[in-house]
């Protein structure tokens, strides 16, 4: 299957050949796809709040945008041309949109972001731009024109809602029909237009800037203690430049910002709790009632434990990370984790066996963990 979603090409040969290097457009790589979201399940996730969507609408050359929760009246008012309807994660609602995201674990878990998926009246797009990070466009039913462009510098509309690429020149122009697969390396400019309602569904990978990760790791420290001790200036004397900065405070945060240390081992458990924490808009539903753990016990000998959508199970050495928490298993308990954490699923006597029976009793309760028909 996954020859035909690249055209022939062997994931290792994809990724040889393409990955962040240039282009690749697969005629036919996923015919009559079937079961993801239509307009009215998609406008559905629009309205609510616990959903990332956007509506993108061009009136006059002129962009605008209206970020959600998007009502269904909202868009009934956005005409029959130019607009595009934008959902971000709908793999996380959506039991299709998650198995497509599947398609994809060849590439680690950790570069896998979401689902996106775009509704578009005829002339519907979001405008020449482009990602700073690998992109799959799947195209669904309907017809839509991309224009290409290979990296630049390129210079942004000033002023505008979105990050439009001014002076936008195409070299290449793409007709995606149904089941057509177009992969963009990071930088690529590219501008999609539909050319009647139409679908798209992008899938999309992370990847952290270096004032992300920076951000985020001092916050990721400042959690775990860096140093509080407040300046104290007990002989002080009158200042005769007052706009001048004391020399005792530069030496008090040259001291304290001195005091702060971190290893490998630091950077590999903000790192996995970085990247396995769940967005902050996504919450997980405990169980309403608690099973015992022996009538638990019971279901999981019989049953396949498999991971919900939202959970994000990673690991790295003896480390193991479960939305945005580090766990340290004990030895025997790391080969049917990583068979969990790989697979998405697995046989629940294999955890049992493994010595996680209480861990995936808990899992359960908390909703991060379902138990389905053995395979």
């Amino acid at each position: 299957m996954r020859d035909r979603l690249f055209g022939g090409l062997s994931p290792r040969t994809f990724m040889l050949r393409h990955w962040q290097k240039r282009p690749l457009l697969v005629r036919g790589a996923l015919p009559g796809l079937r079961g993801l979201s239509g307009k009215r399940a998609l406008a559905a996730l629009a309205a609510r709040d616990d959903v990332e969507s956007r509506l993108v609408e061009r009136r006059r050359g002129r962009w605008s945008v209206t970020h959600g929760p998007i009502a269904r009246a909202r868009l009934q008012r956005a005409g029959p041309i130019d607009w595009t309807l934008l959902v971000s994660g709908v793999n996380l609602y959506d039991a299709a949109a998650d198995r497509l995201l599947r398609r994809f674990d060849f590439l680690p878990q950790a570069r896998l972001d979401d689902v996106m998926v775009s509704y578009a009246a005829p002339g519907g797009g979001v405008g020449p731009h482009a990602d700073s990070y690998d992109v799959f466009l799947l195209q669904g039913p309907g017809r839509r024109v991309w224009r290409l462009a290979p990296p630049r510098d390129w210079a942004l509309v000033a002023g505008a809602p979105l990050r439009l690429i001014a002076d936008f020149a195409a070299e290449e122009e793409i007709l995606a029909e149904p089941g057509d697969l177009l992969y963009l390396p990071p930088g690529w400019g590219h501008d999609g237009v539909a050319l009647e309602h139409c679908f798209t569904y992008s899938i999309g990978f992370r990847a952290p800037r270096g004032a992300e990760l920076g951000a985020a790791f001092l916050d990721w420290l400042h959690a775990r203690g860096l140093p509080e001790r407040a300046y104290r200036d007990p002989d002080l004397r009158p200042a005769p430049h007052s706009a001048r900065i004391p020399q005792a405070m530069l030496r008090h945060a040259a001291a304290t910002l001195a005091r702060v240390r971190w290893s490998g081992a630091d950077v590999a458990d903000f790192l996995g709790e970085y990247l396995s924490a769940p967005k902050p808009h996504v919450g997980f539903e405990p169980r309403r009632r608690r099973l015992a753990r022996a009538a638990f016990a019971q279901r999981l000998e019989r049953a396949d434990a498999v991971l919900d959508r939202r959970t994000q199970l990673l690991y790295l050495g003896r480390r193991f990370y479960l939305n945005g928490d580090a766990l340290a298993p004990r030895p025997a308990q790391r080969a049917p984790l990583a068979r969990l954490a790989d697979a998405r699923r697995l046989a629940g006597r294999a955890l049992a066996r493994g010595g996680l029976l209480e861990l995936a009793h808990e899992w359960y309760h908390d909703g991060v963990l379902h138990l389905e028909r053995a395979a």
